[in-house]
């Protein structure tokens, strides 16, 4: 791990970068069969989008839901990953929430929007769920979370705190807050999918306090555990046996390279992280948002959308 880019703070200060950062972009037009709900929860009016496959298959459906960093849009995770298009191939729901002031309460406390406020997001997902499964035909069983940096962090939450409803997790560029680990306990094998790229300027692959925050509007206080520390927490939670390393292929000469580690759990779980050598707070094959200086590389050695389908799917 590198040290930290005081390039990337200056200029996110002295700019009010934050959304960038953190991944924001202009709203696209979306197809017919995408369309925003609203639902109540905890008194607020709070809000998804959702993208339905364009060629459904018969019976009750999977949904992934993708959550987007602090600073971020739902609009700009669905322009940006691909997984509309996944799902259209693939057949299952792509839902998009829509955080509490761009942000999401992960139990970081005051260093998010979300937090600052005691935002009930637990409750809101847990919500979100119950519509899905009433009114668009989703499998329970088959709720699957993601989400990069605020979002992954998260996602992590969501997988210690709502593992009746979550069947899986794969966080992109966001550890477990220290503040979730002593009570994080899933109520079954979780399995994890982990991406995080070891040079990320904003979220340290090594633990400790993120370094943009979007309650802050600067470096938190209230740290994440390291990456090998949080899959260590989810492979002794799932009781998983040992690991298994290996290293990607070199298939795109981007300065970047990918090892993976995986592990097998019980109830055929499986705990799995993809570390990316002179990887950035990005998602790997997605768009390089700001420039590499500031909050480093895009990985094109894979494409974690696709990934994160297979491994939701069990392939």
């Amino acid at each position: 791990m590198g040290k930290p880019f005081a390039p990337v703070l200056a200029f996110v200060a002295a700019a009010g970068l934050i959304a960038a950062v953190c991944g924001c972009a202009p709203l696209h037009a979306a197809p017919a069969r995408d369309r925003t709900v609203t639902v109540e929860s905890s008194g607020l009016p709070r809000q998804y989008l959702i993208h339905e496959p364009s060629a459904p298959g018969p019976g009750r459906r999977p949904a992934v839901l993708i959550f987007h960093g602090g600073g971020g849009t739902a609009e700009y995770m669905a322009a940006s990953t691909g997984f509309d298009a996944v799902a259209d191939t693939a057949g299952f729901v792509a839902v998009y929430p829509v955080g509490y002031d761009k942000s999401w309460n992960d139990g970081r406390g005051a260093d998010t929007a979300a937090g600052a406020n005691a935002v009930d997001d637990l409750a809101f997902v847990s919500a979100v769920i119950d519509r899905l499964v009433a009114d668009t035909a989703v499998d329970p069983n088959r709720v699957y979370a993601t989400g990069l940096s605020n979002g992954a962090m998260f996602t992590e939450y969501l997988g210690c705190r709502l593992s009746a409803k979550i069947a899986a997790i794969a966080p992109v560029a966001g550890p477990l807050p220290a503040a979730d680990a002593a009570g994080c306990a899933p109520t079954h094998p979780m399995p994890v999918l982990e991406i995080h790229g070891t040079a990320d300027p904003i979220v340290p692959y090594d633990g400790g306090v993120v370094r943009v925050t979007s309650g802050r509007h600067g470096p938190g206080t209230s740290p994440v555990l390291s990456v090998d520390a949080t899959q260590q927490l989810w492979r002794t939670n799932d009781g998983c046996g040992p690991v298994t390393t290996a290293d990607l292929p070199n298939t795109a000469n981007d300065g970047t390279a990918v090892h993976t580690a995986t592990a097998s759990c019980p109830g055929d779980a499986r705990v799995a992280g993809y570390s990316i050598d002179n990887g950035g707070h990005t998602w790997p094959g997605g768009p390089q948002y700001l420039p590499a200086a500031l909050v480093g590389k895009v990985s094109r050695q894979f494409d974690a959308t696709t990934v994160i389908w297979r491994f939701f799917s069990g392939r």
